[in-house]
């Protein structure tokens, strides 16, 4: 989250996808059902790498450093970290 960029939010996260800027998504398991459908499957279609955190929204966005819930992220630059790397 430092050095990299994403898109924070379903509906940044779903134009990113559309647009080809996203390089994987990430998804909170627990968050509402319809986004993570619609997510889902607009990442299969696209063939984006999709990762699916196991906690709720709001311990996914406290895990991104934000005191908000996060429902999706989307990287659309990894910066320092290997996410984009790493087998999940």
């Amino acid at each position: 989250m430092d050095t990299g960029k994403v898109a924070i939010g379903s509906k940044s996260v779903m134009r990113a996808i559309n647009d080809s800027s996203a390089q994987a998504v990430i998804v909170s398991v627990r968050g509402k059902k319809e986004i993570i459908e619609d997510i889902t499957h607009m990442c299969s279609v696209a063939q984006i790498k999709l990762l699916k955190f196991p906690g709720n929204s709001l311990e996914l966005g406290t895990v991104c450093g934000k005191p908000f819930s996060v429902n999706a992220l989307a990287v659309l630059s990894e910066g320092n970290s290997n996410i984009l790397k790493e087998n999940y």
